[in-house]
């Protein structure tokens, strides 16, 4: 869960294609950075930037993979029920949402059908869903946040690299949108969260959508989850000061990791398996994110 820009225990089976949520090309903004005052401008603004000019998402050669097939099929509207009067909002304003991450250099267009998908709308409070697709990330109690969605993209895209990702692991699950859009992309999802009312609200969150592909757990997300490991990828929403070996150990060879390291300054980092015992790290850009803690609370 970042700040901004940016535990294994009882297994939760949902029997979950995405439903309720509906996906369409985006429509071009100009983009700029989001300083909304008010719920109402930040809506203002956002209807205003959707109706700019078309935009067209990067161009895919090439036949797509089994995992890009799936999971754009599970990006597809299905018939779904009536939605609740406070979850009513735009679809041109989170496509608008899309078509910014995208000027902000994202270019994985399966990343980028995932984030017009999924509704971040229904995962923060309804008193904030006027600011739900603002590139910014938003308050979901227990002092943590809703990642700001141009990080979620960037870092997917980062760790997902155009490639087939069969497992993948999320620490920190916080309200459940992160996990929602990692369900598109990859063909198996597991999230950790050490907070037991987050988990709880991300069950909450997650259920009406009927995620088949995503497993929630409570613990220690510091000790991974070695009973499903390994992962083709581990992308962790708090940072810490280095990367816990027991996560390092639990990648595929070739699996990367991505996540923010560092306590007041804090940077991506992208870690590569690249052997048994061996692993690359590089550096991205400037991130903040909310502590990566120990334990279960």
């Amino acid at each position: 869960m970042s700040d901004q820009h940016g535990k294994a225990g009882k297994r939760s089976n949902f029997p979950l294609p995405l439903s309720s949520v509906t996906g369409a090309p985006a429509k071009a903004p100009g983009y700029a950075p989001a300083r909304v005052a008010t719920p109402q401008t930040a809506t203002q603004n956002a209807a205003r930037t959707a109706v700019q000019a078309p935009y067209t998402p990067p161009r895919q050669t090439g036949t797509p993979s089994k995992a890009h097939t799936s999971a754009l099929q599970r990006a597809q509207p299905a018939v779904a029920a009536p939605p609740r009067p406070d979850l009513l909002v735009s679809d041109a304003i989170r496509q608008a949402m899309v078509a910014r991450v995208a000027r902000q250099g994202v270019q994985d267009r399966v990343v980028l059908a995932a984030l017009g998908t999924v509704p971040r709308h229904a995962f923060i409070e309804p008193a904030l869903s006027a600011q739900a697709y603002i590139d910014a990330s938003l308050p979901i109690g227990h002092n943590q946040t809703i990642s700001q969605p141009y990080i979620v993209a960037r870092m997917i895209e980062v760790m997902r690299n155009g490639a087939q990702l069969n497992r993948v692991l999320e620490i920190g699950t916080g309200c459940g949108y992160q996990a929602a859009v990692l369900a598109c992309v990859a063909q198996d999802v597991y999230s950790i969260e050490r907070i037991k009312p987050l988990h709880e609200l991300a069950k909450t969150n997650l259920r009406p959508l009927r995620i088949a592909n995503l497993r929630l757990h409570y613990g220690d997300g510091m000790l991974g989850l070695p009973q499903a490991a390994p992962f083709d990828g581990i992308i962790l929403a708090a940072a810490g000061l280095e990367v816990p070996q027991a996560l390092l150990e639990q990648l595929n060879i070739g699996g990367r990791l991505v996540a923010p390291v560092g306590a007041r300054v804090q940077h991506l980092q992208l870690i590569t398996r690249v052997g048994k015992s061996e692993w690359t790290r590089d550096t991205l850009e400037d991130c903040h994110f909310v502590p990566l803690r120990p334990g279960t609370a």
